[in-house]
């Protein structure tokens, strides 16, 4: 699960969006999304497609099986 962690706060930093910001588009709490970036916590199924969405990547990549 680290590379998730690891590829969430990348992609946040470079579409320079803030935890609250995607925790708005995700409909969750801004303590939820913290959880995923340190991981404490992992994300339902449809809230790991809404993040490959937001960030215009495949779900693959946030999980690590792909490099793209």
């Amino acid at each position: 699960m680290k590379i998730f962690q690891e590829r969430l706060i990348e992609q946040r930093k470079m579409n320079k969006c803030t935890q609250r910001q995607l925790s708005e588009y995700l409909g969750i709490a801004q303590p939820s999304y913290i959880r995923y970036e340190n991981g404490s916590s992992e994300p339902s199924l449809e809230t790991l497609v809404k993040l490959a969405d937001y960030f215009d990547v495949s779900v693959d990549y946030l999980l690590g099986r792909t490099e793209y």
